[in-house]
């Protein structure tokens, strides 16, 4: 071999050809290595451990179509051409490869995965232009109009997958229109109540919805003192969860769980305007304006029943509580922020009504992720991210708090009256507080307890948060956005208090 090299070592043309003829090679295996890296089937071996993901393919609109068009995995998951494009694919396989060798696969969760807030990790915007082009195309409805409209002016906070997260996946519930059918009920209930509770003293109660079969618990909470909010040195403690604040409420009444499926939809199929009538005319003949359809699937395909109402905006909260008023002739509504935190502690004074701190059960801490914090107890009491699986379950699955409550922290959020300040606290006047109701004013509510994806530090009895209505409501694609539904908001809920009316001494 170092003889033919030293034979033709003088030879500048040899050289150039060894190099062109090498130059092919590369070129048409490199080629040839993409082509084949680049099918459907390669990627299929390779995803083997979810399955779900080419069946779903293969029902979604990208593979089964009129015109007879597919389009492929990498059409999608990979830029559309460029160096970018090769540099994507080498990630991608890579973490493909440390995801087989180095992960469990079977406890990957695949249904959380698909959601869009993870899609639009593994989804180009880049190949959905490239594809889709025109956004007015022929017979497109006037709500499609209204809604590429919408992400033409809103690029930076609207992807495509967004709103047409089941065009390359089908998804039975990802319903990207008016969903007519919801809350329709196929059958009539055994029982139909025919009066509410009687309600003669201050103990626990069931309330029954007249003209329904649905009835729900209902817990009596003495008044007195605590202070709300949290101790400086409480660990993952936020600023607007102080000072600490004495308050002093009057006894009421509280659901024992979150507002179930089963107990809107009795509002809900009795109140429905299916957007014929403006509320004024509603109003003229029932008293109360119901919801209009929804958009897609507000339950999420999770189910209804007995699992907490979701998706349901502050404004339909509220105007649930007054329709239960009307029906039951008690004062419904929702919990100030102060009777929340006073139901939720139960009589307790730490970070939760049990034993331990977020500190405690945090995976995310150092030394908790190499020694793995025993979570049993929280476990037993909060459904949050660690549990969760990604949705939210009944109030049968936890062990209620000291007043009998359940799912008060974790599960949804729940929504207060109270207008949200992070100066809320602070912005009382001196002494011991009564009652109160919190701003007089504001932008946003505020929403307590934290949810199914939350962390240990947000699911504290003190933790604040509020509702965010513009990013909750940014792939609605309707003009004007819905005030009854959330679009992007799943995890939120709401429980109800009923107030207690002391009758005067006789």
């Amino acid at each position: 071999m170092y003889g033919i090299y030293r034979k033709f070592r003088n030879k500048p043309l040899f050289l150039i050809a060894a190099g062109f003829l090498i130059a092919v090679i590369l070129v048409f295996s490199g080629s040839a290595l993409n082509k084949y890296t680049s099918t459907n089937e390669f990627c299929a071996s390779c995803h083997k451990v979810h399955p779900h993901a080419i069946q779903s393919w293969k029902l979604s609109t990208h593979y089964d179509n009129q015109r007879g068009i597919v389009v492929n995995c990498v059409d999608c998951h990979l830029p559309p051409g460029g160096m970018k494009r090769y540099a994507e694919k080498v990630k991608t396989g890579l973490r493909d490869v440390y995801g087989t060798v180095f992960k469990d696969v079977s406890e990957i969760n695949w249904e959380e995965k698909s959601k869009p807030e993870y899609a639009v990790n593994h989804t180009f915007e880049s190949s959905c232009v490239d594809c889709h082009q025109n956004l007015f195309p022929l017979k497109l409805s006037e709500e499609g109009e209204d809604a590429h409209l919408y992400y033409l002016n809103n690029k930076k906070d609207v992807r495509c997958i967004n709103c047409h997260i089941a065009a390359g996946h089908y998804s039975s519930t990802a319903i990207h229109a008016h969903n007519v059918e919801f809350g329709s009920i196929p059958s009539a209930p055994e029982t139909i109540y025919s009066e509410p509770a009687l309600v003669d003293e201050f103990r626990d109660f069931i309330e029954y919805i007249p003209g329904t079969g649905v009835k729900f618990g209902m817990v009596a909470i003495d008044g007195g003192r605590f202070l709300m909010g949290s101790p400086d040195d409480e660990p993952y403690r936020k600023a607007d969860e102080g000072p600490q604040r004495e308050v002093e409420l009057s006894s009421f009444f509280i659901g024992k769980a979150e507002v179930s499926w089963d107990e809107y939809l009795a509002f809900f199929t009795q109140t429905a305007s299916q957007g014929r009538m403006t509320d004024a005319e509603l109003k003229q003949i029932d008293g109360i304006s119901g919801p209009t359809p929804p958009w897609g699937a507000p339950d999420q395909g999770w189910g209804k029943g007995s699992l907490p109402a979701i998706s349901i905006t502050h404004y339909a909260a509220t105007v649930y509580c007054h329709w239960l008023s009307e029906k039951t002739g008690k004062k419904y509504r929702l919990p100030t922020e102060a009777e929340w935190e006073f139901a939720t502690r139960g009589g307790t004074l730490g970070s939760y009504f049990f034993k331990g701190t977020a500190a405690d059960f945090s995976e995310n801490r150092f030394l908790n992720r190499i020694f793995k914090p025993d979570t049993s107890e929280i476990n037993a009491y909060i459904i949050y991210n660690n549990n969760s699986r990604g949705r939210t379950k009944t109030s049968s699955a936890v062990n209620p708090n000291p007043y009998g409550l359940l799912n008060t922290l974790g599960n949804v959020s729940e929504f207060c009256s109270d207008w949200y300040s992070a100066d809320t606290y602070a912005s009382y006047p001196s002494g011991t507080l009564v009652n109160p109701l919190g701003p007089e004013t504001g932008n946003e509510h505020v929403i307590r307890g934290g949810s199914y994806r939350s962390s240990t530090g947000d699911i504290r009895c003190a933790a604040r948060d509020y509702s965010k209505t513009q990013d909750w409501l940014r792939t609605d694609p309707q003009i004007p956005k819905s005030k009854w539904w959330y679009s992007d908001a799943f995890h939120v809920g709401f429980r109800v208090v009923c107030e207690y009316e002391v009758k005067a001494e006789e």
